[in-house]
């Protein structure tokens, strides 16, 4: 195996369980929070610092505050701002990442990141608000209108992130090679339709009925 599976996701529709799902059934690495320890390591930059700016718009207030602590950073010019590097160093972690072989990562404009990458494979996951609603209120233990709140805050904030650096829109089919709705077929339907997306990329077969483009067309 060798494609590399990148997830897109609305907050709520489960797509970060159907990533580590689908990991465990292929028996390859997840990477979500793990991207960012990756990164940290690679960059020298403490772990904190990345989770601060995880996929987020960018912040003036906060980057002017942060940006002193840009001069740490090795071989960092005056003109890159802490947020510059923390992104380059993610997008640079995700390439260097995927050059190890098959993975699932969640989020962090991965999909760009490996935009030229054959074995890359691009997935956005979402949800009807309703199923979204019931599953976050469950899941954090928070009434329906506090979920309804911080599904919009999240999804913009991830929108904001994903728009301004890969300029493409987010959740847009135009953006990724699948769009797939958790609530069509469920959370496990949705993990072995990813896995029959992977089995077609992997050991893809023609279909019977397509014309052989080197042959003359019938009359």
């Amino acid at each position: 195996m060798k494609t590399i599976i990148t997830i897109g996701r609305q907050f709520g529709s489960g797509g970060k369980e159907v990533g580590i799902r689908v990991a465990k059934e292929l028996g390859i690495p997840f990477y979500d929070k793990e991207l960012l320890r990756a990164a940290a390591e690679k960059s020298g930059l403490c772990e904190k610092i990345f989770e601060n700016f995880d996929e987020r718009p960018k912040s003036l207030l906060y980057s002017i505050a942060m940006d002193s602590y840009m001069f740490s950073l090795p071989g960092a010019g005056t003109s890159d701002s802490l947020e510059q590097q923390v992104y380059l160093a993610t997008f640079d972690t995700i390439r260097h990442i995927a050059e190890q072989g098959p993975c699932v990562i969640i989020g962090r404009c991965a999909d760009y990141a490996l935009a030229d990458n054959p074995n890359h494979l691009s997935i956005f996951i979402h949800a009807p608000m309703d199923v979204r609603i019931q599953r976050v209120a469950k899941r954090q233990n928070i009434t329906p209108e506090k979920a309804r709140s911080l599904i919009i805050k999240t999804d913009k904030r991830r929108a904001s992130y994903y728009e301004y650096y890969s300029s493409q829109k987010w959740g847009a089919v135009e953006s990724y090679d699948f769009c797939i709705d958790s609530s069509y077929l469920g959370l496990g339907g949705t993990v072995e339709l990813i896995r029959a997306m992977v089995q077609h990329k992997e050991n893809p077969v023609p279909s019977p009925t397509e014309e052989d483009p080197t042959q003359p067309a019938e009359k």
